[in-house]
């Protein structure tokens, strides 16, 4: 476990941002257990107010997102300020991207629909970090050996592809795949030789005039949501708890 330890971690400069990912992770999580016991009106916790001005925690997270990455670029890898400036920086990421619904919608949207955004970029954001983590690099770079990475051409090469992948990924209409496939080539692979989805940027362009290859697209992408829709909105809804109703549906229910 020590041999481990130095090897993954201490020698190559990880123990950084471990602590960010730990800090993240943690600071999303105690965020979210308190929004929901201030949600459910239990426990001594309270919506911040001064002055009638509701103080969303994004605003805090901001600012430790600020000092911790000033922090960490005047620091660098090693020392102890590296690693103050690591938690600090997690602890702002979490707060941040846990009202990311709320910075993209310019709205108070957290305990909404659009509220399980924040949820889901949370979780793509510390499964991207733990496989850099893990000693994955971004576009493929760790699968290239030690000979090739003194080759700038063999290097760029291989970025651009990988790269390439990735955009087309996105461009199908596949975000999570393209952001899982930058640390893993595979993924974005898989996901630029799949059909695209329906209404993506790659379906406009190409399947206008291909009756089946949009039909074929469409009734894949209806198998897939309904196969993976339901377990992903309950993990969401574990994690981040679960959205109000939406009064629009509330009401178009009543008016029959």
């Amino acid at each position: 476990m020590g041999d481990w330890w130095y090897r993954s971690i201490i020698e190559p400069g990880k123990l950084p941002l471990l602590l960010a990912l730990l800090s993240f992770v943690g600071s999303f999580l105690t965020t979210r257990t308190i929004t929901r016991l201030i949600r459910a009106g239990k426990g001594p916790f309270r919506n911040i107010a001064p002055g009638g001005l509701h103080i969303h925690h994004v605003v805090p997270g901001i600012i430790l997102v600020v000092i911790g990455g000033f922090g960490a670029v005047a620091s660098g890898r090693h020392g102890f300020a590296s690693l103050v400036s690591a938690v600090l920086f997690g602890l702002g990421a979490g707060l941040v991207l846990d009202e990311f619904a709320l910075v993209l919608h310019l709205d108070d949207v957290y305990w909404s629909e659009q509220g399980r955004q924040s949820v889901e970029i949370v979780v793509l954001t510390a499964a991207l970090v733990a496989l850099v983590l893990g000693g994955f690099l971004p576009f493929g770079v760790n699968e290239l050996t030690e000979q090739e990475r003194h080759n700038r051409g063999l290097v760029v090469i291989n970025t651009a592809t990988n790269f390439f992948f990735a955009l087309v990924a996105l461009g199908k209409g596949k975000a999570r795949m393209a952001l899982i496939g930058v640390v893993v080539p595979l993924v974005a692979l898989i996901g630029a030789i799949r059909l695209a989805r329906p209404g993506s940027p790659w379906a406009r362009m190409f399947y206008g005039r291909r009756p089946r290859a949009r039909a074929k697209a469409g009734l894949r992408a209806y198998h897939h949501d309904r196969r993976w829709a339901r377990p992903r909105r309950r993990l969401e809804e574990l994690i981040g708890g679960k959205p109000d109703p939406d009064p629009a549906a509330l009401t178009r229910q009543d008016s029959r």
